[in-house]
């Protein structure tokens, strides 16, 4: 089964992504701070991090900087999930290595579950 970190802080979004993702064969874990991630991929090694940009404590672009700066995590894809859609945020992220970006409002969670699924094949 493959394993999907969710780092989000809106509970409704996180709960629609837990929810729909589990129902699509993943296993999830769900942080809801950038502190949190840290302590979850101590235990929990995900194929691919979905990254919210917007969050408290930790920002994801910090989050992505860590992540494709350690060895351990800097091979797992990770597909920012932002309502950020400035051009300059997107290429920021794709600077610090995210595999791809999406905008919240513009994509279902459907179609996210395809977006997925070519990340990991």
């Amino acid at each position: 089964m493959k394993k999907i970190l969710v780092v989000e802080d809106d509970n409704y979004l996180a709960n629609a992504y837990r929810v729909k993702l589990t129902k699509a064969g993943f296993e999830i874990k769900i942080a809801y701070d950038g502190e949190e991630v840290s302590k979850i991929l101590d235990t929990f090694m995900p194929n691919l991090i979905i990254l919210d940009l917007v969050l408290p404590k930790k920002d994801g672009f910090k989050i992505l900087e860590e992540l494709k700066g350690d060895p351990r995590y800097k091979n797992i894809p990770v597909l920012v999930s932002s309502n950020l859609g400035q051009q300059e945020d997107i290429n920021k992220s794709m600077k610090l290595g995210a595999n791809g970006y999406i905008i919240k409002t513009d994509l279902s969670i459907n179609e996210l579950v395809v977006t997925i699924n070519s990340f990991l094949k």
